[in-house]
């Protein structure tokens, strides 16, 4: 599920597993959400877990590989974007692109391996960065490039890939 920011990719990937009861909305990377320090921040994070069905249970983690290795029903991974951010800053790579680079590259070979192994329905949604300007600093370039490799990893994975612009649902795959 890929598509820019406010595209409707969330709503859609919600929608896909709406009729299911045994989903686990796994925010991936997703900084907690002080509404003191920023609001606007806070804000969109309710609006997403309003979102949700009340019967989806939550996880907040950077351990997308330890979730899909587990048992269990359907999983939304929200999303991509915000995962590789988490790890980078968990490094503290942003001023250092190679290692960030090198760690957003190892990081993502293993999930691949892990969406592969799964059995579980898996909806993974992410930022759709190549229709962007070129980032002017060199942390902007190597998010946006390791993203970008990283959304054409998992697509070749991926039973279905799509694309949600202006909440219009494009279908991308073969």
């Amino acid at each position: 599920m890929l598509g820019g920011v406010r595209s409707g990719k969330s709503r859609y990937a919600e929608s896909l597993l709406s009729h299911r009861l045994d989903v686990t909305y796994v925010a991936a990377g997703a900084r907690p959400a002080d509404p003191g320090t920023d609001p606007e921040w806070a804000a969109r994070v309710r609006a997403h877990q309003h979102s949700r069905r009340t019967s989806w249970r939550t996880r907040e983690t950077t351990d997308l590989v330890g979730v899909l290795a587990e048992s269990g029903g359907a999983l939304l991974i929200d999303c991509l974007g915000t995962w590789i951010t988490a790890l980078i800053d968990r490094a503290d790579a942003w001023e250092h692109p190679t290692a960030a680079a090198l760690l957003v590259q190892r990081e993502g070979t293993a999930l691949i391996e892990a969406l592969q192994a799964t059995d579980r329905t898996v909806v993974v949604v992410s930022n759709e960065v190549g229709l962007s300007l070129v980032p002017v600093t060199p942390s902007g370039r190597v998010f946006q490039d390791e993203l970008g490799r990283l959304n054409a990893a998992v697509a070749d994975v991926a039973d279905r890939v799509v694309l949600v612009v202006a909440g219009r649902v494009l279908e991308l795959t073969d």
